[in-house]
């Protein structure tokens, strides 16, 4: 199956309803097994790759963006068959700036631009937004980038640097990457972010698996807890694969479904270790035109754990 298409923000770029994360995946992966994923996402019209560079100092070096490069040529892969998304990290900003963060990104990947950006979360109350519009404005007009967004940022700081873009008659944020799942939904589908949206910045859905806790699976890293609730989410596991099961779907379609009914989502992050398991995947496409929005919705909110445990404006 070819999976549907939607923009980036209100006009950017055209990517599928789905896309593909690299954390901790390609260097868990046999590289054939790595290329056939690949090729198999793109035919099926998954084109979106998030190749961040995720190395930490005084971690194990981790090489799934370089082995990305090499799974491109080795799937026979034009430049113009995906798009791919990098990070940049805020934590060293300005001292260490998004020009050298990007290069380095771009040397790793073995391209020369990427086609989205997205700043890591806001750890800090002094970060100069204007200094930032600035930056990225510099690094488009160089043809380094064509969209950015952010993550895990809230709802007013959003806002804030989009006023600044338009003020400044820069590129805005054009997408915005938040943890939403059957389990978290408490920052996307509350009424700060409807705001955000109605800018036209998008969603990009990322988180939905919880790591493979909502799929009654462990031993992964996963990210940060917000609201305390992931114990919650594991105890969920059982139940929600019932209610998949009596869909005539796995939990991970179910999952993956659930997003795809936000009105703002552009697109849902998640990964895949195997042809097989994407192919799997793909499937949640079907299971919402076959059940509906909102009958899914509904089915799934049960599972809604982080009810009344976060502030919905965001981090």
């Amino acid at each position: 199956m070819t999976i549907p298409q939607r923009r980036i923000g209100r006009d950017g770029l055209l990517t599928g309803v789905l896309s593909l994360g690299s954390w901790h995946t390609y260097d868990r992966m046999d590289f054939r097994d790595a290329v056939t994923l690949l090729r198999t996402a793109v035919d099926a019209g998954i084109t979106l790759f998030d190749v961040g560079v995720y190395g930490l100092p005084g971690s194990p070096p981790v090489f799934t963006d370089v082995l990305f490069s090499a799974m491109v040529r080795a799937a026979g892969l034009r430049r113009e068959d995906y798009l791919l998304s990098a990070k940049l990290w805020l934590e060293g900003y300005p001292a260490q700036s998004l020009r050298d963060q990007l290069e380095n990104a771009l040397f790793r990947a073995g391209v020369a631009h990427a086609d989205l950006v997205i700043l890591g979360d806001l750890r800090r109350d002094d970060t100069d937004f204007r200094a930032l519009v600035a930056d990225l404005a510099s690094l488009r007009a160089s043809g380094l980038i064509r969209q950015w967004g952010v993550n895990n940022w809230s709802a007013g700081a959003i806002r804030a640097v989009h006023d600044i873009a338009v003020a400044e008659g820069a590129p805005g944020p054009a997408i915005a990457q938040l943890k939403y799942s059957v389990a978290r939904r408490s920052i996307p589908d509350g009424t700060p972010f409807e705001s955000v949206f109605a800018r036209g910045v998008s969603l990009q859905a990322s988180d939905v698996f919880e790591g493979g806790v909502l799929l009654g699976k462990g031993g992964r890293q996963v990210g940060r807890d917000p609201g305390d609730v992931r114990q919650r989410i594991a105890d969920s596991a059982a139940d929600l694969a019932k209610v998949a099961s009596s869909l005539g779907a796995t939990p991970a379609q179910l999952c993956l479904a659930f997003t795809l009914t936000h009105p703002a989502n552009t697109t849902t992050l998640f990964g895949a270790t195997s042809a097989e398991q994407l192919s799997d995947n793909l499937e949640a496409v079907a299971l919402v035109n076959r059940v509906g929005a909102s009958a899914l919705r509904s089915l799934v909110e049960p599972f809604w754990a982080d009810r009344d445990a976060v502030d919905p404006e965001g981090p």
